[in-house]
């Protein structure tokens, strides 16, 4: 592992930048949960009604060229009274086999998921996006349509094998400017809600890697 956060913090020290997910926006939006009718998860954000303030980043997962397929992502803080929660989102599929795992695509409108699991109660429980379409091949075209109405995206909740569950609407306006998305450090391990939890190895993996990544940036 030390070998491991050594390169990464090399890397990311020498591109001067996040070493996954460096191109992005940033934006100030708000999610809204109602919870799931007759069903409980077992964690509040999944449970009970309410609106949280949020800041929301949308990235490409490597530095291709725009319009071009690659992991996309839908980062997202929720600042809480005990401290931030931060839920990372990829590009992937809604077939059951398929979506634990990174989906590349053109378009920034298709679903979004947690692909690693996290614990509510005495259950695995994964997150995703509804598709919302129209959002286009591009960063700019982002930006461009949350500056017009904004961006409503639903959000949904399931068992490894069960099916999607919605829960709550994530929406986000205007970007912020390139400072702010630089200054951005998400961490889904350290900010985790007390009631969901990250579980399993490669979530364990994730914390010392993110830590390398933003020493080596200086964040």
């Amino acid at each position: 592992m030390s070998m491991l956060t050594a390169a990464v913090r090399t890397a990311a020290h020498a591109r001067g930048a996040r070493l996954l997910h460096p191109r992005g926006r940033t934006f100030t939006g708000a999610l809204t949960t109602f919870g799931t009718r007759g069903h409980r998860w077992g964690a509040a954000l999944l449970d009970e009604p309410g609106v949280h303030p949020a800041v929301v980043r949308v990235s490409k997962g490597a530095p291709t060229p725009a319009g071009w397929p690659d992991v996309l992502g839908l980062a997202i803080r929720l600042p809480q009274p005990g401290g931030d929660v931060d839920l990372l989102l990829s590009s992937c599929t809604a077939v059951p086999v398929l979506r634990h795992l990174p989906w590349p695509r053109r378009d920034f409108g298709g679903r979004y998921g947690t692909l690693l699991a996290y614990r509510a109660g005495r259950r695995r429980v994964f997150l995703a996006t509804q598709p919302e379409p129209g959002l286009g091949s591009t960063l700019d075209a982002v930006v461009r349509a949350a500056a017009g109405p904004g961006i409503q995206l639903p959000l949904v909740a399931a068992s490894r094998w069960g099916s999607w569950r919605s829960f709550a609407v994530l929406r986000f306006g205007p970007a912020l400017d390139a400072g702010a998305d630089a200054a951005l450090a998400f961490d889904p391990i350290a900010n985790a809600a007390p009631d969901l939890a990250p579980v399993g190895l490669v979530q364990r993996l994730r914390q010392p890697v993110y830590r390398a990544s933003q020493q080596g940036r200086g964040r």
